[in-house]
């Protein structure tokens, strides 16, 4: 090695083993840094290593937070989606123990089916336009079609099951059965 400042050539002091012969030149030991030098390395290393100790654990700590607070609002979700169906639940249970004629326990489950409609309004759940309506492949699905020269072609004659969209986003399609009228043509 040489000196970058002198041009003199340096030996590493572990690789001199016994006197050197020189033709001429001058040789340099490098002594390596002192001990002051060392010190301030390792310290400078042990902060370094502090620090990226303390990083990983305020990470940790981020990471099981976040795990937890969506755990808690998942569940904070799902109880104030679930809370407006248990007293449905409730009512049901009821109309199973009571004994009443076939037109009390009808209009019982009538009750009950308008107030599972009020829950689903509750959560901004509608159901999808069907009977009267065009048929909207969107948000109908057609199981059928019943020939007729009473109404359009393509109206909606009958809902087979109910569709529901929540907001303006379908969860499930109406199944329904839609006019075929061979005089008139799709528009």
């Amino acid at each position: 090695m040489q000196d970058e400042m002198t041009g003199r050539e340096i030996l590493d002091p572990e690789a001199v083993v016994g006197p050197e012969v020189d033709s001429g030149r001058e040789l340099i030991v490098d002594p390596g840094p002192g001990p002051a030098e060392l010190e301030q390395v390792k310290g400078e290393r042990d902060q370094l290593l502090d620090r990226l100790a303390r990083l990983q654990a305020e990470f940790d700590n981020a990471r099981k937070r976040e795990a937890k607070e969506r755990a808690d609002s998942r569940d904070y979700t799902i109880s104030h989606t679930v809370e407006p169906f248990l007293g449905v639940m409730d009512n049901f249970q009821l109309a199973l123990k009571a004994d009443g004629t076939k037109e009390q326990l009808r209009a019982g489950v009538e009750l009950i089916l308008k107030q599972m409609e009020d829950a689903l309004k509750g959560l901004n759940v509608q159901p999808v336009e069907t009977v009267g309506t065009q048929f909207d492949p969107r948000i109908h699905e057609a199981l059928g079609s019943i020939e007729t020269k009473e109404f359009p072609d393509h109206q909606v004659l009958e809902e087979i099951r109910r569709g529901y969209k929540i907001r303006d986003k379908l969860l499930r399609p109406a199944l329904v059965r839609i006019a075929a009228n061979g005089d008139q043509v799709a528009d």
